[in-house]
C-alpha cells in the first residue's frame, strides 16, 4: 500500500506541476482518477513532506505546490 500511495502523490504532484495553479479536492479526484481515499492519503503523504500548501477551510481546501 506504501508503494501505491507514493504512486498516486507522483499522479498528484504532475497534475499541480502541469496546471501551474491550485487545485480543490474534486478536481484532483476527477483528473487523478483514483479512489478518494487514497488520493487522501497521497496529499497527506506530500503535505507531510513539505510539497504542498493547504488552504482554506472544510469543504473548499485549496491545494497546491509549495514553491
Amino acid at each position: 500500500m506504501i508503494t501505491m500511495i507514493g504512486i498516486v502523490a507522483g499522479e498528484i504532484w504532475h497534475y499541480l506541476d502541469k496546471s501551474g495553479k491550485s487545485a480543490n479536492l474534486k478536481d484532483i479526484i476527477k483528473s487523478v482518477d483514483k479512489d478518494r481515499d487514497m488520493i487522501l492519503m497521497s496529499i497527506g503523504w506530500l503535505a507531510r513532506e513539505g510539497h504542498l500548501v493547504v488552504e482554506g477551510d472544510k469543504p473548499n481546501y485549496s491545494i497546491s505546490l509549495r514553491k
